[in-house]
């Protein structure tokens, strides 16, 4: 009888473009798909609620596709390690198959498990499945690491890329017999609290989705995305962020698709979009280098900035209730989709460490808590760029002005008027400025300042010179 082999996803979750799958399923034997709910092994970095809302419902699609083509999921909870020893015992499993992870935590526990697995006569594979290049393989001329997005996309660009997009599929060798295993609900992935049922009615997790979002992406958004991209009230984005986060979708199969789309669309916003992909890239090559980078600043030196500790203010800050209108549409907006525009977390990213001088992990804790696609490189990595201690960082006197950004990006104040309700009569003239309304004008708009919407908790010009001032001190 041939001995099966144990099929690890882990942040892969789809049949197509899936090496590690693809190799199992090259050896012409049974194959045992499990996913193990790691919490325990990720310790600091458990998954947040949004993000456990999403791996649910990808869960199960997942669970489904696999179903289809003749096998099923297994669901296991706690030490990965412990798990894995378990099955093996149970099914005589003789080898271990799975698509490789980046956190520092996960890389020292699949080093553990697999030293551990070959010491019994367990054969081992890992594979490159959620990015275009592994970290380490994107290097200067002069082979150094790279830690400035300009000299990394070109080096990458450089290289060749495998084309070769793996099928989905077409059915799995099952086991006579499959090993106890939990359901997915035992894995308590759901909010207890119900606060992420209302992502029933905005996002479908899965494979299928990822494609189709893309596919609608492109035929009717690319084109315009250099332009649409910053502008909030306009669906302007391809909004694959999470299903790339779990591995619904491949960057590879996105690339291929848009190389074969190529000469249909605007050639700047095709570029454009790519140097999106490859941010995330950069990003998880910042988290090869630092790996500490979700709560140590990559600038030395900014272990000596003094940030104000002000509970009451970080309260204000993720409520949406700053006094600043495109600041409290963004942080409204991820309370009530578990998503955010991209400029306007900036935006918000940026009031918070240098407006309210409250340290970025602060923010980033937030944000991994409640962002459906709380990417372990993107997340810590955009906050270390706003805040102004990351590599490749914009300067901290770089200080967003929310009264002008949402003037430039939010002109008609579409987007704010979205999430924030109680501004929705006011007029595009003082929309990103209420409180330069006159008191007829706000009570014609049925606007209290100071109680039905708030007056802003720091002047602009105040917290800008006092920032400016902390980051003298530290230069």
């Amino acid at each position: 009888m041939k001995t099966s082999i144990l099929l690890w996803f882990r942040i892969d979750l789809r049949l197509s473009d899936n090496p590690a799958l693809q190799n199992a399923i090259n050896l012409n034997r049974p194959i045992i798909p499990i996913y193990i709910h790691d919490d325990e092994d990720a310790s600091q970095r458990k998954l947040g609620e949004a993000s456990k809302w999403w791996l649910f419902h990808s869960l199960k699609n997942l669970s489904l596709e696999l179903n289809g083509i003749g096998s099923r999921l297994l669901y296991f909870s706690g030490k990965a390690e412990k798990n894995i020893q378990k099955i093996i015992n149970e099914t005589n499993s003789d080898t271990v198959m799975w698509n490789r992870r980046y956190e520092p935590w996960a890389i020292k526990r699949d080093a553990l498990i697999k030293e551990k697995l070959n010491n019994q006569g367990i054969k081992v594979a890992s594979f490159n499945s959620n990015l275009l290049f592994e970290p380490w393989k994107i290097k200067s001329k002069i082979g150094n690491p790279l830690k400035v997005f300009t000299p990394f996309k070109n080096a990458l660009l450089s290289k060749n890329l495998n084309s070769k997009i793996i099928k989905e599929p077409k059915n799995i060798l099952s086991p006579k017999s499959w090993p106890t295993s939990l359901n997915l609900y035992d894995l308590k992935l759901l909010d207890k609290n119900n606060w992420s049922d209302k992502f029933d009615k905005i996002w479908k997790p899965g494979n299928k989705e990822a494609k189709l979002k893309l596919d609608l992406f492109i035929k009717n958004r690319i084109s315009n995305y250099d332009n649409n991209r910053n502008i909030p009230g306009l669906e302007g984005t391809s909004k694959l962020s999470p299903h790339l986060r779990f591995g619904e979708i491949s960057p590879k199969e996105i690339f291929e698709i848009i190389h074969f789309n190529i000469a249909k669309h605007h050639l700047k916003s095709i570029e454009t979009f790519k140097s999106e992909i490859i941010w995330r890239e950069f990003a998880h090559n910042l988290l090869w280098l630092f790996p500490k980078i979700h709560n140590k600043s990559i600038k030395k030196k900014f272990e000596n900035f003094k940030w104000n500790y002000n509970k009451k203010n970080f309260d204000l800050w993720t409520k949406g209730l700053t006094g600043y209108p495109i600041v409290d549409a963004g942080m409204r907006e991820l309370w009530s989709t578990g998503w955010m525009h991209n400029r306007v977390r900036m935006i918000a990213a940026s009031f918070l460490t240098k407006h309210l001088l409250l340290p970025w992990q602060l923010g980033e804790t937030w944000f991994w808590n409640t962002l459906i696609d709380a990417d372990p490189a993107s997340n810590p990595s955009g906050w270390q760029w706003v805040a102004g201690c990351g590599a490749d960082a914009a300067p901290y006197f770089r200080i967003f002005n929310p009264i002008l950004q949402g003037q430039k990006f939010d002109p008609k104040g579409i987007y704010i008027k979205k999430f924030l309700p109680e501004l929705k009569t006011l007029s595009p003239k003082f929309i990103h400025e209420p409180w330069k309304a006159d008191s007829a004008i706000l009570k014609n708009s049925d606007i209290n300042l100071g109680e039905t919407y708030p007056l802003p908790i720091v002047d602009h010009q105040f917290a800008r010179k006092r920032a400016l001032k902390k980051y003298a001190d530290i230069k």
